[in-house]
């Protein structure tokens, strides 16, 4: 079992869970992947406290930029997504998921000139001056 820390977000259980639905090194070239755990905590560490790439911890997590080529590694290849379905199906399954939706219908209007959209007649109805030089004959 780990140790408590701040930075550990998984305990062992929880661990298991997703480990076996990340790629392996198997049949990978170049440099072989380092502690996933490691990895996936401070991709999840990073979202819970909103810091930047750059500030993760590096003794905890290593360097920010394995953490951030993991984590756009595995949104690119459909890992992540692999992952929650794979939890939710589980979860759904074992009956601990309360599918209670809420919809919210609001309308939030824009000023028209908030928008970089023109209106069908191009006619704003103020005066157009022309761009022409003085010194050109019309």
């Amino acid at each position: 079992m780990t140790t408590a820390s701040r930075y550990r977000l998984f305990d062992d259980a929880q661990w298991e869970l997703i480990s076996g639905l990340l790629p392996s090194n198997a049949g990978r070239r170049g440099h072989p992947f380092g502690d996933d755990r490691r990895v996936v905590e401070g991709i999840i560490y990073r979202y819970r406290t909103g810091i930047p790439w750059r500030d993760l911890p590096r003794s905890e997590f290593g360097p920010w930029q394995t953490v951030w080529k993991r984590h756009r590694r595995y949104a690119g290849d459909g890992t992540w997504d692999r992952v929650l379905r794979t939890l939710l199906a589980t979860a759904d399954a074992e009956d601990r998921l309360d599918w209670t939706v809420s919809v919210d219908a609001t309308i939030n209007r824009a000023h028209q000139h908030a928008t970089n959209t023109t209106r069908p007649d191009q006619d704003t109805g103020g005066w157009v001056e022309l761009h022409e030089s003085a010194t050109t004959p019309v």
